[in-house]
């Protein structure tokens, strides 16, 4: 049976959630009681539940409040204005603590499941907020790509798994256009002219090597200097690349002009046209390893001070990164 106040005893009507569709009549409610129960515990906030919560967890009003970090008079007035609002006992006090009533049992179980919905709702909100949903476009130079970024971006994939990462690569010079268009989240280049409008954060160090043919006259040294080479011819990668404007620029330093044989656009190409015996190549160190074994070649250290060069990442404003964006950067800027 079903009904308004006054109407006889519960009959389970079939809109009542869970336990309370369960428990209503066991309880002695009347219909009317039992359909508005689930409404009643709506009218309570978040605080009077949990404190409720702690009170039936400790079966102590004292151990509670001390729990809490609150009065026992002020956890005494939550548990009144509870069953004022219910119109039933939720607790009752012994002399040692209390016993939760069967209507206590049924409040409890919809407190926890509304302080537990609202958790991880909010822990839901918070990946959102630190960076652990959502997609990142980044623009990188070649060199960051080749050493770096595979073993950084895998990383960070595992550590937040729901961002996806959309990666790009461009000349350093192309970068800082792309990312002042706002065509991309954050960018990874060398410094470069123009790099100093962005702001930056530093990404890695990127150690440059010299790359011989197997037979080359400095193929049984281990330490040469710029000035070395300059006799040599080399291989080079496109004129726009930072490292061509980089080895252009100290070749003029010292009044000479590199003698370039051929210019490719990816390293493994450059590192493949040495081992044909086309030239010789300042590469990335941790390029030049990776070819050590493959090919017959020799790698050796570059002494001139420049040859150690800054790997940096930039962005417009750091408060117009995205949370995703933000996420990355701080990890990229931990060293992965």
């Amino acid at each position: 049976m079903t009904g308004r106040p006054g109407e006889g005893r519960y009959t389970c009507p079939s809109f009542l959630p869970g336990s309370l569709h369960a428990d209503a009549g066991f309880f002695g409610l009347t219909a009317y009681e039992a359909a508005t129960m689930e409404n009643l515990l709506k009218k309570l906030d978040l605080t009077s539940l949990r404190l409720f919560v702690a009170v039936c967890q400790e079966r102590n009003i004292a151990r509670a409040a001390e729990r809490e970090f609150i009065a026992s008079s002020a956890v005494s007035r939550r548990i009144a204005e509870i069953e004022a609002v219910i119109g039933l006992p939720v607790i009752q006090r012994q002399p040692r603590g209390i016993t939760v009533t069967p209507v206590g049992e049924t409040v409890l179980r919809y407190a926890l499941a509304i302080i537990g919905n609202i958790e991880q709702m909010s822990a839901e909100l918070s990946r959102f907020s630190s960076g652990a949903k959502g997609r990142v476009r980044v623009v990188a130079n070649l060199s960051s790509i080749v050493q770096f970024l595979p073993e950084d971006v895998a990383a960070f994939g595992r550590a937040f798994p729901e961002v996806s990462i959309e990666l790009e690569e461009e000349n350093s010079a192309d970068v800082l256009r792309i990312v002042g268009e706002h065509a991309a989240d954050f960018g990874i280049c060398n410094p470069v002219a123009g790099s100093e409008t962005f702001e930056q954060v530093p990404y890695r160090q990127d150690r440059l090597a010299v790359l011989v043919p197997g037979g080359h006259r400095l193929a049984g040294a281990l330490r040469v200097s710029f000035d070395d080479l300059l006799d040599d011819s080399f291989v080079g990668l496109r004129s726009e690349s930072a490292l061509t404007q980089l080895l252009t620029q100290q070749a003029a330093g010292v009044g000479r002009q590199l003698d370039v044989k051929i210019r490719v656009s990816s390293l493994d190409a450059l590192c493949r046209m040495v081992h044909a015996g086309l030239g010789i190549a300042i590469v990335p160190e941790q390029v030049g390893l990776l070819y050590l074994n493959a090919l017959d070649v020799s790698l050796l250290s570059l002494s001139d001070a420049w040859a150690v060069r800054r790997l940096i990442m930039i962005f417009k404003a750091r408060d117009q990164l995205s949370a995703s964006a933000a996420a990355l950067v701080g990890f990229l800027g931990k060293g992965g």
